[in-house]
């Protein structure tokens, strides 16, 4: 699928953060709006968004995302939005509740996995609550990877001779 068509699920892709699979495992994952300003919405179509270092935060029962880059809209002047202001997620009560208490147990953070606009237009995180991995866990899922796939590689020949 090409960065921007719309998908079967009816999602044009914005930005992805590659990174946060591979330095986290990812134990959760959640859908939530945000909130943005007009040139922001206008700056994300043309896909102007750098996802990788951010992550989300619970404050005053609010869900916010801290360190989204959205490079300024070219055509924006003086309504032109800081670039890296944080932005309120939007979820209902019920999921904010039970991320208060998935988050508090020691090592785990809500990290964007990718954005994306819905079918309505709507802009649309997919945040992951994960567990972050050490070094010798990386190599580990990595070695696991390439386990698999050289051995669907060998299914693939062995079933291709036949």
């Amino acid at each position: 699928m090409a960065k921007g068509s719309p998908g079967e699920s009816g999602r044009s892709l914005i930005a992805t953060n590659r990174k946060a699979r591979q330095n986290y495992q990812v134990l959760e994952r959640l859908e939530a709006g945000i909130a943005l300003l007009g040139t922001e919405v206008k700056a994300m179509r043309n896909h102007d968004v750098d996802l990788s270092a951010a992550f989300a935060r619970l404050e005053n029962n609010q869900v916010i995302l801290y360190d989204l880059h959205v490079k300024p809209y070219i055509f924006g002047h003086q309504f032109n939005h800081e670039p890296r202001r944080p932005r309120r997620l939007l979820l209902h009560r019920r999921e904010i509740d039970k991320l208060v208490g998935k988050l508090s147990a020691t090592g785990r953070t809500l990290v964007p996995l990718s954005l994306y606009f819905n079918r309505r237009g709507l802009v649309k995180v997919e945040l992951a609550l994960c567990q972050g991995r050490q070094q010798g866990d990386k190599r580990e899922a990595l070695r696991r990877k390439e386990a698999d796939r050289e051995t669907r590689q060998a299914i693939a020949r062995h079933t291709g001779r036949r």
